[in-house]
Parts: C-alpha cells; sequence; structure tokens
C-alpha cells in the first residue's frame, strides 16, 4: 500500500451502546489510520460510537440499520460504498453484517466480518452471511475455532486478532499510585478489589458482590469498586442495598482514564460467566502490573501463560471467594502474580493488533 493508492475501509455498526466491541472498533480505525488507512463509520443516529468517532475526526454515516433486511439502509450502503469507493466493508454486530456484508458485495468491495462475542452462532445453513464474508477476524482462538468446527468457515479466511491495549497508556508508571488512591477515596489500610466493565449481565457483578459479602465480613478492611456503566446498574443497586454493603462495595460509574482507576487497586477480578473474547479490561489490568483473578470462559485463555493470573471456575460465586482469600491471606502469593511479562503481552498491545490488521487488508486488496 502506498500514499498514491489509498485503502478505503468503512466500519459498520449497529450498537447503540459504549462498550468493550465499540471501543475496540474505535481504538481499530485510530490505529491503522495512522498506518495510512482512510476510515469511515456507518452507524445508527443515536450510537454513541457516532460521538466518539466524530470527535477523533472520523467521517461518520448515519443509517436506520432496523433488522436484518432493512432495505432501506442495504441499498443506503451500496450508493455510499460505490460514490465512496470503499475497498473494504468491515461489519461488526449481528444486524449490520447482514446489510453490510450484502451491500459489499453487491458495490464490488471485500467483506470482513467481525466477531467479538464467544456465545455460538447459529449453525443453520440459512444463516450463510458468515460464510459470505472474504475474510473473519475473531477476537479470540476459541471464538475462531468455534466458528470453523460449528460455521463451517474455512480456515484459511479466518483469524484471531485479540483486541490490543495501549500498552503506553497501561503502564504502572503512568500516575502515583497513593495520588490515585485519595481521587478515589479509598483508605490507606484498606485492601481495594476493583472490577472494570459494563454493567451486563453476563459479567456476573451479582457473583462477585455475593462472594465480597462473605470476605468483608471476615476482611472488614476489604473495599469493591465497580467501574463501568449499563443496564444492570438497579439491579446491583439493589443487590448492595439488600446485603447491606453500602459502605464497602461502590459503584462508581463509567471511567475516562480507567488506568487510573487500576492504578488504585488491590486486586482485579473479571467475574464474566459467558461472551467474553479476550477481555481488555483483564488485558489492561495485566498491563498494570496487578494481580489478577479471572473466570475461565471465552478467549480468556489466550492471555494464560500458568503464572500470570488465577484462573477460576465461571458461574461461582465460591470459585471467585476462594481465588480472592487465597491473595488475602498470602501477600507473598499474591506478589508472585506480579510480573511483567512483558513478551507475552507484546501480543496484545494496540501496535499489534493494527500491523496485523493492516496485513488482512494488504492480503485481501493483494497491494504492496
Amino acid at each position: 500500500m502506498t500514499r498514491q493508492t489509498p485503502v478505503h475501509v468503512l466500519h459498520t455498526e449497529w450498537s447503540d451502546g459504549w462498550g468493550g466491541q465499540e471501543i475496540r472498533i474505535l481504538n481499530e480505525m485510530l490505529a491503522v489510520r495512522e498506518r495510512g488507512i482512510d476510515v469511515s463509520l456507518a452507524c445508527r443516529e443515536h450510537a454513541t460510537i457516532r460521538k466518539k468517532a466524530l470527535q477523533e475526526g472520523i467521517p461518520v454515516h448515519t443509517f436506520p440499520f432496523r433488522g436484518n433486511t432493512d432495505l432501506r439502509t442495504l441499498s443506503g450502503l451500496v450508493r455510499l460504498i460505490r460514490r465512496k469507493r470503499i475497498d473494504i466493508v468491515n461489519t461488526h454486530s449481528g444486524k449490520d453484517t447482514w446489510v453490510g456484508g450484502l451491500a459489499a458485495k453487491l458495490a464490488g468491495a471485500k467483506f470482513i466480518r467481525t466477531r467479538h462475542l464467544s456465545n455460538p452462532i447459529n449453525p443453520s445453513r440459512l444463516n450463510f452471511i458468515n460464510s459470505l464474508a472474504d475474510f473473519i477476524i475473531t477476537t479470540g482462538e476459541s471464538v475462531r475455532e468455534d466458528m470453523i468446527k460449528n460455521n463451517r468457515i474455512d480456515p484459511e479466511k479466518i483469524l484471531s486478532v485479540p483486541t490490543g491495549v495501549d500498552e503506553k497508556r497501561f503502564d504502572p508508571r503512568c500516575c502515583d499510585r497513593e495520588e490515585m488512591r485519595r481521587r478515589f477515596d479509598i483508605p490507606k489500610d484498606a485492601f481495594a478489589i476493583g472490577n472494570l466493565a459494563v454493567l451486563r449481565s453476563f459479567k456476573r457483578h451479582d457473583l462477585l458482590i455475593e462472594a465480597f459479602e462473605s470476605i468483608h465480613a471476615l476482611h472488614p478492611e476489604t473495599l469493591l469498586l465497580i467501574a463501568g456503566e449499563g443496564p444492570q446498574r438497579p439491579h446491583l443497586e439493589n443487590l448492595i442495598q439488600e446485603k447491606k454493603l453500602q459502605k464497602s462495595v461502590r459503584l462508581i460509574g463509567h471511567q475516562e482514564a480507567p488506568e487510573t482507576f487500576l492504578r488504585a487497586l488491590d486486586l482485579f477480578v473479571l467475574s464474566s460467566d459467558s461472551k467474553e473474547g479476550v477481555p481488555q479490561s483483564l488485558i489492561q489490568a495485566l498491563m498494570m502490573d496487578l494481580p489478577c483473578i479471572a473466570t475461565d470462559v471465552g478467549s480468556v485463555r489466550d492471555l494464560y501463560t500458568g503464572k500470570n493470573f488465577l484462573l477460576v471456575e465461571p458461574g461461582s460465586a465460591e470459585a471467585i471467594r476462594q481465588g480472592i482469600l487465597r491473595f488475602l491471606s498470602d501477600p507473598s502469593e499474591r506478589a508472585e502474580y506480579i510480573r511483567n511479562d512483558s513478551e507475552n503481552m507484546l501480543r496484545f498491545t494496540q501496535s499489534h493488533m493494527a500491523d496485523q490488521i493492516v496485513k488482512i487488508y494488504r492480503s485481501l486488496l493483494k497491494r504492496g
């Protein structure tokens, strides 16, 4: 690829929310743009990613994305692809994958489908849109393997490219730990346990709170901070109130600078029971040299080296509880998990992700 022949990539996203998937899409567009790729976005009018993309100077086109067979969006995308001479359409969610993928094929552009979640895709042959893609990117190896096995995807046309984290930003030297603890009002002698995720049901914050209840009874110095916003907030607020944990469990909302939150913690816990690819929050916590506990879901094992974090059974408050108690009772054990595993973590950096994706573009378009 040269400056004389720029590659034009249009990303499509149906979701109105703002979580790991949408953050990945935006960061990916920014990272490949730095490598000379022209990027633009097609999404719904009120999508949060629209506002974020415009703030970064990314051109945005809005469509209804009402469903898999939304002919208005389909025809609009075909016209856009032809008018802007789009080379590649990269789709992300289910609804935009159908209309975006079909529009790419009708307009003569290449079609890349990114699969972010790890839950199974309907294997019916009527669900043919993934097979129609010129290439599929997954966010974890287990997702790739499942699509090859269950959705009959050619292994040569699918690759796991985990979400990359900005290694310069997520560095324990980014900010002073004591200052961050004061910012988040963490007492000096407190043991701060944290979780960073959109408040969705599969993140299982309820299990984390249940595990923490008995831990706090044994260790009153413990504090649980849950960062993020989402539809589960009212349920979690009620749960905290029912358990009378208002003083020791805090819902602190969305964090624009998650590295500052992570810097204030003593332990990070990922409590999800499904759907994860390679979780960005876990990568971020590991890069910040935090001891971590993670449930064995999705493609979490892509990160696991055997001794860089504690892997526990998903869907079990007791497994989470035992993991936390293990770290609480033995500081030397905790220290064993704080390792600057830089060689392994290089695979999960933003720059590595961008390099892999640009390589996929080159291969599809056969440009130098």
